[in-house]
């Protein structure tokens, strides 16, 4: 029986722009196989949206603590969400601001 998906969104805090976190969060999703996105907000954190089993997530999330060398990541907020994603693999979208 296979375990059933769980989706959140994820706010993750610190130095984490300008340093390549959004091209590395999507290589760790996609070798994990969570679907989702992943985009920078104006406020100068990282929002992403992560759909997978429960215990995948939390082996995304240890490797986000991390991130990138040159991030530094202060915490994760994190909420499960009702919505779902259409995404069949893992992208990285546009700014929020529309960059």
């Amino acid at each position: 029986m296979t375990e059933h998906h769980r989706t959140q969104r994820w706010l993750i805090v610190g130095r984490v722009q300008g340093v390549g976190y959004r091209d590395w969060m999507c290589r760790a999703a996609g070798a994990l196989g969570v679907a989702g996105w992943v985009r920078n907000l104006g406020t100068g954190e990282v929002e992403a949206l992560v759909r997978a089993p429960g215990d995948v997530l939390d082996r995304l999330r240890e490797a986000c603590r991390s991130g990138p060398s040159a991030a530094i990541v202060a915490e994760i907020r994190e909420r499960d969400v009702a919505e779902g994603t259409d995404s069949v693999g893992f992208e990285r979208r546009p700014d929020a601001t529309g960059r």
